[in-house]
């Protein structure tokens, strides 16, 4: 439905030219999200599918196994949308300090994605609440270090910013001025502590990600940010236990709607459209992560039968079988000093491995050689394709 003034227009200069930016009103929408029967139907299979993909770890001997790589691929895809060209191996590649096949800067910015998320997450579960000071630590890690570590890393904007265009005056959208932006973000902090009035988590999620990048608060990173909101809100409502719904995969296969509703948003104050995408991009990116951990459990089990009939070896195998679940591309001697086995071992474990067709050898080197758990990996890489 259309509301009436969402948010007001303020004329501002900038870069010699005279614009109108655009301040929200607060959350939540007046009047209120109206849910239909038809979305209270879409919203009820959303939070099934949530409350099968929050128990995946009965597919999963351990759920971290899963968490680890699904954390970098949500760090992939999000990057990937702003423009970077690193792929999931590029960051495994990264971490265990191989050469990957793109611009280090690239590949940067998704690990600073995963060790944002990380820290967001250790925060929230040692009681810190989901604040403006805990958005400006995580938005200084997402930066520190990369292309975005000149333009104020872990503070609020100090000048005009604007999205699509050249310029401010072809903008496609220009957020507020930057004397706005500390009581915009002051009202959306409240609304997340739920002190302008109770909503459910997912209305939540949904209101504050808009909201976020309506405002657009720091020069850089905004996007990034708005999309790890998401993931930090189901948490903190405890719609999730563990961080396995990740957005950006749905967001970048639809990103012209994604743009175009954000817009829609902001200009004809059409919430119910865009809880609406939001709640669809929940229930099948739920489904989808449900059905990544059952294959990757049907995975697992098949190749551990086909370990436990390697002899002497078969337990040396496990571990390292265990191991490549975390990292599925990895070298000898990480697998060593993450397993304790001595690098003859290893060796002989992976020289096993590759027989039996789990893993393979990927550079053809005598020395410095490189394994690929592939078919582990290939399950995880599904949509990560650079765009």
């Amino acid at each position: 439905m259309k509301r009436k003034n969402p948010g007001r227009y303020i004329t501002t200069s900038t870069t010699g030219e005279t614009v109108k930016a655009y301040v929200p009103n607060p959350l939540p929408p007046d009047p209120p999200l109206q849910i239909s029967t038809a979305l209270r139907r879409e919203l009820d299979k959303a939070l099934l599918a949530l409350g099968r993909l929050d128990s995946v770890s009965s597919y999963l001997p351990d759920a971290n196994l899963l968490l680890y790589t699904y954390i970098r691929k949500e760090a992939v895809l999000s990057s990937q949308i702003e423009g970077t060209q690193s792929s999931l191996s590029d960051l495994l590649l990264f971490e265990m300090d191989a050469v990957p096949g793109v611009p280090i800067a690239d590949v940067k910015e998704v690990s600073n994605y995963v060790s944002a998320l990380t820290h967001g997450l250790d925060r929230i579960r040692s009681g810190f609440p989901l604040s403006n000071r805990l958005l400006k630590e995580i938005h200084a890690i997402l930066l520190s270090g990369g292309r975005g570590g000149q333009k104020n890393p872990g503070e609020f904007r100090r000048s005009q910013n604007w999205i699509g265009g050249t310029r401010p005056g072809n903008a496609v959208f220009v957020p507020p001025p930057p004397n706005e932006v500390p009581d915009c973000m002051g009202e959306l902090e409240l609304f997340l502590n739920n002190e302008r009035g109770i909503v459910s988590g997912l209305e939540k999620a949904a209101l504050s990600h808009v909201q976020f990048e309506t405002i657009h608060p720091f020069l850089d990173g905004n996007g990034r940010l708005g999309r790890l909101l998401i993931t930090l809100i189901l948490c903190v409502e405890n719609i999730l236990t563990e961080p396995l719904l990740y957005l950006s995969l749905y967001f970048k296969s639809h990103r012209n709607d994604y743009y175009d509703l954000l817009q829609k948003v902001r200009v004809d104050g059409d919430w119910e459209i865009w809880f609406e995408f939001f709640i669809k991009a929940v229930s099948l990116t739920a489904e989808q992560a449900t059905g990544t951990a059952r294959k990757l459990s049907h995975l697992a089990d098949e190749n551990r039968k086909l370990i436990q009939g390697m002899g002497r070896i078969a337990g040396s195998s496990l571990m390292i079988h265990q191991n490549l679940m975390v990292h599925p591309l990895t070298d000898s001697a990480h697998l060593s000093a993450a397993t304790g086995l001595v690098p003859n071992t290893v060796n002989k474990v992976l020289k096993a491995l590759i027989t039996s067709g789990i893993v393979e050898e990927v550079t053809g080197k005598g020395r410095n050689r490189i394994y690929v758990y592939r078919k582990y990996l290939d399950v995880m890489n599904e949509g990560t394709e650079p765009l």
